[in-house]
């Protein structure tokens, strides 16, 4: 529906059904003082002098508040809609053609196997959203001229059948659509279930199957592209940033979460389109309210603008002939349930139900017929609208836009869908169901092709076809497309920005400080300092990089208005225009979501960036674990700082910060590399490696590494262990006693607790007479990744020479190995399990607790007694000691052998 010709005449209508008008004469002439103001002066003015009668309005005297929200009509009158530039009829059959493609995909595939799933009436809802995008908006072609989409997952189905229309898929590939690995085996291109751009590199963009995720990533991607342009690193002013959401999604928290952002910087190439079908999975999204209205308030409120895209054209005739608002007041009380009713009933219902509830309303439906009001379109199924909405936004200046388009949930779709309870679920139709969609899309397929579920492709030469690729080619090529063609950017040699670590001779310092000043020296690099993306949420000053906020600035799009307290210190803060720093306030979610876009830059932009991500380890991967995975899945590049790491090297901060588990969870993403450093120089080796990986080979990873807060000596790099170190193990020492060894062992370390396995090593040569070999154990996951390929590999080759992994290389033998970490007992294990050697592992299993670091140590059993008594208790089941001196290490070390366990409490 569009306004009708005196939306002044409906908010009145609307408002006075509500109050009660204790002066209506009175209040008449206002409103016709108004109208009249309007008529003279036009809306700019009215605009004016409302303004200024609200701002009296709202001091002490009358302490007025203005409603939220407009009437439940569309935003863009029918007269001020711009003319639709497109064969209206061509479209409206190419849309039908990719509604079909997309429904005969996914039964198809459930009728053959039964339980893949996928969803048809998300996309049958969103069909006509997509195909004005496809055919008037997308932009196509190489960055930076391409526009960025994000598609709502559910609605996969229908970007790939427009794909086949376009001939980028065959019918081969839409018969494999979730099928990806047994499509190999046919010679055809599986099709994932969702947007992934790791399982299809050359197509999708990024991921948004995690519902929520895609809405904070658009606003972050839009913003860096500012942040590229401002620091003059790339023109990206041409570029726009659509997002195809549901309305269902907005309840996700990080859907919400950055839209102040996206309005104080106005982001104004910035594009939501919030697909309100009204239904989520199970049921309406607001029941008993609106979810437009709802959505409406809250980004107007955040400082949005918002189209409301409510109705359709066949609506505009009956608006015009409605000069009493009853329209507009029906719809004032009709809430989203009712509405979803209507939309699963046929026309002779909503004549009865609807139209009936009010004399006007029924005489503006007597010259319908039943199947005339069944047709009524709403907003988001009209071309016309839609393509009026989008033109809107796309123009709008200094603001992000939200389209709010109410569709109906498996439109089309008849009794077997269209707005039911169930239609989410619905994946198979049967015989009848099948040849009415086919009726209702005037489809040119008999009625065995539509039971067969055909696929339908006109001939190459055909007018749909030639139009469809005309389109395409007037925006620049098709979409979704995902290129990777960034340039390799060279990468200094280590010395020249980590001599200091790699040649330390026991200086003290921590590895958050050797890191901040190695990333001081690349700042510095000609080449590759102005692709580095130092990023914080808000502890710069923490970290110890506050060094950086005179050196590199912190990114602001507006500059620095203000004169800051500490203008005159070395450190003051400066915030710029063309600031090199990302400082995201207390977020993580948006951090994560900044480093993100600047990771994947390569592939979005085609030019490399290499951003450096430094938090609290605690609030990394627990936090936000699934945007983690969504940046894997999307090929990004880059480090992840865990700082303060470890749960017994914050002394004092207690449960909350005391990270014992992101190693494990890093562990689990597939194209993530995880170290646990315990020195600087260990640090340099793996950091020079990793930016090779990602900037020279360009490799699709990204790196973890952890940091610590605590000073301690650091030795300078032995010579010739790099390659160990970056496998994730290699000899750091060996005590040996002073007489004859009674017993060997082989202690591996890891982060902080390498110092308390040098000291254990010490003890059992000097103490104990044992012979004690320490490893640094880098990174437990990488030992278990190749250990895991070398176990593969010769169980699938019996017959080939058998491989040795790199851990058996340097451990082999039944010599028992005691493994400690500051992390759960787990993360050393994922090594323990391919020895051959008794192994133990020590870890900080359990609740964190605030104390000093050696507290902590004593009571996680990780420290230097715990470590001894693990190795004389390994030792003691191989007869090399007996049960006397394990209870002479308890007494000698002050261990508590009747205290819980650190995780029973």
């Amino acid at each position: 529906m569009n306004a009708p010709a005196s939306p002044l005449h409906i908010a009145h209508q609307t408002q006075t059904s509500i109050d009660t008008d204790i002066d209506p004469e009175e209040t008449a002439e206002w409103r016709d003082a108004l109208a009249s103001l309007l008529k003279a002066a036009g809306p700019a003015r009215v605009r004016r002098i409302l303004d200024m009668l609200a701002a009296e309005a709202r001091g002490p005297a009358v302490g007025w508040q203005p409603a939220r929200g407009t009437p439940y009509v569309n935003t863009i009158p029918a007269d001020a809609q711009t003319a639709f530039p497109g064969d209206l009829a061509m479209e409206e059959r190419l849309a039908s053609l990719t509604r079909w493609n997309a429904l005969a995909m996914v039964v198809r595939a459930n009728q053959a196997y039964g339980e893949l799933g996928g969803h048809i009436a998300s996309y049958a809802s969103a069909a006509d959203l997509f195909e004005v995008g496809f055919n008037h908006f997308f932009r196509g072609g190489p960055a930076p001229a391409s526009d960025l989409v994000f598609y709502q997952p559910h609605s996969a189905p229908g970007v790939y059948a427009r794909a086949f229309l376009e001939g980028r898929l065959s019918e081969h590939d839409l018969a494999h659509y979730r099928q990806e690995i047994a499509a190999r085996r046919h010679g055809a291109r599986g099709l994932s279930s969702y947007p992934h751009p790791w399982l299809m590199p050359d197509f999708w963009q990024f991921p948004t199957g995690s519902m929520g995720l895609g809405p904070i990533s658009s606003i972050y991607q839009a913003r860096f592209m500012r942040y590229l342009q401002h620091r003059g690193l790339l023109d990206t002013s041409s570029r726009k940033v659509w997002g195809v959401f549901g309305d269902g999604e907005m309840d996700e928290p990080e859907s919400m979460s950055a839209l102040t952002l996206a309005a104080r910087e106005k982001l104004d190439h910035l594009i939501w389109v919030v697909n309100c079908n009204l239904q989520r999975l199970d049921g309406p999204v607001r029941g008993n309210g609106r979810i437009i209205d709802e959505l409406e308030a809250l980004f107007a409120g955040a400082g949005w603008r918002v189209i409301k895209l409510v109705w359709g054209s066949d609506w505009d005739g009956l608006f015009a002939r409605d000069t009493q608002g009853a329209l507009a007041r029906a719809f004032a009380h009709t809430v989203d349930g009712q509405f979803q009713t209507f939309a699963a009933k046929d026309g002779r219902y909503n004549r009865e139900h609807f139209f009936g509830q009010d004399p006007a309303l029924a005489a503006l439906a007597q010259g319908l017929s039943d199947e005339q009001i069944d047709r009524l379109k709403r907003g988001g199924h009209d071309l016309v609208k839609i393509h009026a909405a989008y033109h809107a936004a796309v123009r709008t200046v200094d603001q992000p836009t939200v389209i709010l388009a109410q569709t109906k949930k498996g439109y089309g779709m008849g009794e077997a869908g269209q707005g039911r309870m169930t239609t989410h679920q619905q994946k198979k139709l049967d015989r009848d169901d099948l040849i009415a969609f086919r009726n209702r899309f005037a489809l040119p397929l008999t009625d065995e092709q539509a039971a067969r579920l055909d696929f339908v492709r006109p001939a190459e030469e055909s007018a749909e076809l030639r139009y469809l690729h005309e389109r395409r080619a007037a925006l620049g090529g098709p979409v979704p497309v995902r290129r990777s063609y960034a340039a390799p950017v060279t990468v200094p040699s280590v010395a020249r920005y980590a001599e200091f670590a790699l040649a330390a001779d026991g200086k003290e310092m921590s590895t958050t400080m050797a890191f901040v000043r190695m990333l001081t020296g690349l700042l510095k690099d000609p080449v590759l300092g102005a692709r580095i993306v130092p990023i914080v949420a808000d502890e710069a000053r923490t970290f110890g990089m506050a060094n950086l906020f005179k050196q590199v600035g912190i990114y602001s799009f507006s500059g620095q208005a203000y004169e800051p307290e500490d203008i005159g210190s070395v450190l003051s803060y400066r915030e710029a225009t063309d600031g090199q720093i990302l400082e995201e306030g207390i977020s993580e979610a948006g951090a994560i979501s900044s480093w993100t876009a600047a990771a994947t830059s390569h592939s979005v932009h085609g030019l490399a960036m290499l951003p450096f991500y430094i938090y609290y380890s605690m609030f990394g991967f627990q936090r936000v674990g699934d945007l983690i995975w969504a940046a894997a899945d999307q090929r990004s590049r880059g480090f992840l700082l865990g700082a303060t790491a470890g749960r017994t090297t914050l002394g004092g901060e207690g449960l909350q910060h005391q990270d014992g588990a992101s190693l494990l969870q890093a562990a689990t993403v597939p194209n993530c590399r995880a170290y646990d450093p315990c020195f600087a120089s260990e640090f340099a080796v793996i950091l020079d490696h990793g930016m090779r990986a990602m900037l020279e080979r360009q490799e699709d990873v990204f790196y973890y590494v952890t940091l610590m807060n605590e000073n301690y000596a650091q030795p300078s790099l032995t010579g010739g262990v790099e390659a160990d170190i970056i496998r994730g193990l290699y000899r750091l020492a060996r005590h040996t006693p002073a007489g004859h060894a009674i017993g060997r062992v082989r202690l591996m370390g890891s982060g902080t607790i390498l110092r308390e396995v040098l000291a254990a090593a010490e003890c059992l040569a000097t103490e104990w007479q044992i012979d004690a070999e320490v490893w640094s154990a880098t990174s437990f996951s990488e030992l278990a990744r190749d250990a895991r390929e070398v176990e593969r590999w010769n169980r699938l080759h019996p017959q080939s020479s058998p491989r040795t992994s790199h851990l058996a290389q340097c451990l082999p033998g039944t010599d028992p190995v005691v493994a400690a970490s500051d992390y759960v007992r787990a993360w050393p294990q994922l090594a323990g399990a391919f020895l051959a050697a008794p192994f133990t592992a020590l870890g900080t299993d359990g609740f964190g607790r605030s104390d000093t670091r050696a507290e902590l140590r004593g009571f996680f059993e990780v420290n230097r007694g715990h470590i001894v008594l693990a190795a004389l208790t390994a030792l003691r089941a191989q007869g090399r000691v007996d049960a006397k001196a394990c209870a002479d290490a308890i007494e000698r070390y002050g261990l508590a052998p009747e205290a819980p366990a650190p995780w029973a409490v």
